[in-house]
């Protein structure tokens, strides 16, 4: 019921062992990895500083 390829023990090394498209934890891992990467890019440019603007002077 698990899938064809359950009992099938994968061993990953280094950066795979975390984020991997095999195993479920790997997968959610990848999937919020994607959602902080693009809020990360949001909150960049949402608090970037805005140039000032200049005074025209009658």
């Amino acid at each position: 019921m698990a899938g064809h390829d359950s009992s099938v023990q994968y061993q990953f090394k280094g950066i795979q062992k975390y984020f991997n498209a095999y195993t479920l934890i790997g997968r959610r891992n990848c999937v919020l990895a994607t959602y902080a990467t693009i809020a990360g890019i949001v909150l960049f440019f949402k608090l970037k500083s805005k140039k000032p603007k200049q005074i025209q002077d009658s």
